[in-house]
């Protein structure tokens, strides 16, 4: 059996090739070939927390396997990351356990590459200003993913945690050297979302972190952080008007408070959430004009995790990395 580490898996999977596999993925699970049930999740009150259980099986490049991933806010004041996670690839042919992977670093990659996709296929082609709002593990890999499918000159980063704000660059930098420089952290976010072509959201929210009426015309949001029904990330005004379109339908209904809510209050019919990425990606149409605003609304999906463990297992067995051990 093999285990990878996150430094293996950013070795093994670069982000343009994440993002691809995020398209290629997606399509397939919208096309009913990938199988992926909504996934179970277990709350930690104590904490505040909550623990997700995510199965799913991806037949064009023979995954299988369940991601468990954490979300724990209380743990920056402890000195650990607010998600760890945790990535079992299992044999499409035999059941046999294959192979444990990181997953802390599988989850920010995956989640920023299938925004890269989104952005890709979406956002006007000369977009040049990003705005992150929330600058933790996953702001910094959806600007990496953005700045690489667009010509980002400037990178605006906000969030209410002033020690991620003045690491941002830097860890971003780690990541794509040539970024760090681009960034600037702001406090006025009205005046940053007003000059956005593309913004991400990637909060634990349960309001909205920006004004409708500060979207500048033709603006591209991906919106990542409202993962259950009483998260909020994104106005209602904003996703009454906006072309939306989501990762998974079933999913964003169960789980998304971004459309939950408004649904919910009669501000928004349940047949507007009907176009998923991958059919985007399979050839229908995306973005309709230049004045359009478009919402890429997202709460996870493990076929994301098994493609890209997949590809990282795949990758490690051709050069030799990672550890081997027998249970």
């Amino acid at each position: 059996m093999l285990a990878l580490s996150g430094n293996d898996v950013r070795t093994l999977v670069p982000m343009k090739t994440a993002i691809e596999l995020m398209k290629e993925v997606f399509a397939e699970l919208s096309a009913g070939k990938a199988v992926s049930p909504l996934r179970t999740p277990v709350d930690v009150p104590t904490e505040s927390a909550v623990s997700l259980y995510m199965p799913a099986y991806v037949p064009s490049r023979e995954g299988l396997g369940l991601k468990i991933v954490s979300v724990f806010p209380n743990n920056p004041a402890k000195g650990k990351p607010t998600i760890h996670a945790l990535v079992a690839v299992i044999s499409a042919e035999t059941g046999e356990p294959l192979a444990i992977l990181d997953g802390t670093y599988m989850t920010a990659l995956r989640t920023g590459a299938v925004s890269g996709a989104a952005t890709d296929l979406l956002s006007r082609p000369n977009s040049r200003v990003l705005t992150c709002i929330g600058a933790g593990a996953q702001g910094v890999t959806q600007a990496w993913a953005v700045a690489s499918v667009r010509p980002i000159e400037r990178i605006y980063v906000a969030d209410m945690n002033p020690d991620a704000v003045a690491s941002f660059a830097a860890r971003l930098g780690a990541l794509a050297p040539e970024l760090a420089s681009k960034v600037t952290p702001v406090t006025d976010l009205d005046n940053a979302v007003a000059e956005s072509d593309v913004i991400c959201t990637a909060t634990t929210s349960r309001q909205p972190v920006f004004n409708d009426a500060a979207l500048k015309s033709g603006a591209h949001i991906n919106a990542i952080g409202a993962f259950t029904p009483e998260m909020q990330e994104i106005p209602v005004a904003t996703v009454k008007r906006a072309r939306i379109v989501v990762d998974a339908v079933d999913a964003v209904l169960a789980e998304s408070g971004d459309l939950i809510i408004p649904i919910n209050s009669g501000q928004l019919d349940r047949s507007a959430v009907s176009l998923e990425l991958g059919q985007i990606a399979a050839g229908a149409a995306g973005r309709m004009d230049d004045t359009e605003i478009t919402l890429f609304e997202s709460v996870g999906n493990a076929v994301q995790d098994i493609i890209v463990a997949r590809y990282a297992v795949e990758e490690a067995e051709r050069l030799g990395r990672g550890q081997h051990f027998s249970l």
